[in-house]
């Protein structure tokens, strides 16, 4: 075993946590500042799409990543690499295009432009 092998397991589990720390505290901490402190025993309203969106392409990410590691015999390669990428350029590509309302309406302008 080289020495570089170990560290397939480090890379993986930074990866999931990640976005496990992203789903979890990134919303959870500023919704808890926002009901317990700013605004004691009030709610936050989750209707954006958008928020919608970004939650589930984090957590597909991840089911992604698991399904795809197993496939792979738990193996990290030249050929999982390639994988991993275009997967990475696809989600980025799709997220580009959801920002920019291709798929619809989901960001309207936030001041009037001419542009």
């Amino acid at each position: 075993m080289l020495l570089c092998d170990r560290y397939g397991d480090m890379a993986v589990s930074n990866a999931v946590g990640s976005n496990v720390f992203d789903i979890l505290v990134c919303l959870g901490l500023p919704w808890f500042i926002q009901t317990a402190i700013i605004h004691p025993g009030s709610h936050v309203n989750v209707i954006s799409k958008g928020l919608i969106y970004s939650t589930l392409s984090l957590f597909s990410t991840v089911i992604f990543l698991v399904l795809a590691t197993h496939a792979n015999g738990w193996k990290l390669d030249r050929k999982f690499g390639a994988v991993l990428m275009v997967w990475y350029l696809l989600f980025i590509t799709l997220a580009s295009l959801y920002e920019l309302n291709v798929f619809g309406i989901f960001h309207p302008p936030d001041c009037d432009s001419i542009y």
